[in-house]
C-alpha cells in the first residue's frame, strides 16, 4: 500500500506517503508481541478492537439492534460450531484444560453446566 501510495503522491518523501494508515488488532489470542515494520512511512496507528468498548461507544439504541441482529440471524451469519461440548467438571480437569488452554483459532469449545 505504502509503494502505491508514494506513487499516486509522486514519490512520498524522506517520511513515506502523508496516507494515514489504521491497523487494528482484533482480539488477543495470539499474545506475542505486535511488530511494526517501518518501511511504511510515519503516517500510521495500532489500536485495538473490543466489542464491550464498541457497544459503549455506539450507545444502548445502537447496541440492542445489534444484538437483535445476531438473535435473528444465530443459524445463519452468526452461527458456531465447536470442537467439542463439554461439561464444567470437563471444562476444569488438568487435561481439558491443557487443550482447550492453547486458544487456537477454529478451536472453540462449548462448556455445557447442565451436563
Amino acid at each position: 500500500m505504502e509503494v502505491v501510495q508514494n506513487r499516486k503522491e509522486g514519490g512520498g518523501g524522506r517520511y513515506g506517503s502523508t496516507r494515514h494508515k489504521q491497523v487494528y488488532i482484533y482480539g488477543g489470542l495470539d499474545r506475542s508481541q505486535t511488530v511494526l515494520d517501518r518501511s511504511y512511512g510515519m503516517a500510521w496507528a495500532v489500536g485495538g478492537w473490543l466489542l464491550p468498548y464498541f457497544l459503549d461507544r455506539v450507545g444502548p439504541e445502537r447496541a440492542q439492534q445489534l444484538r437483535e441482529r445476531v438473535a435473528a440471524e444465530i443459524t445463519t451469519t452468526f452461527a458456531s460450531s465447536y470442537t467439542a461440548t463439554v461439561s464444567l467438571e470437563e471444562a476444569l480437569s488438568a487435561d481439558a484444560v491443557a487443550v482447550y488452554g492453547r486458544q487456537a483459532t477454529g478451536e472453540k469449545y462449548l462448556v455445557d453446566p447442565t451436563r
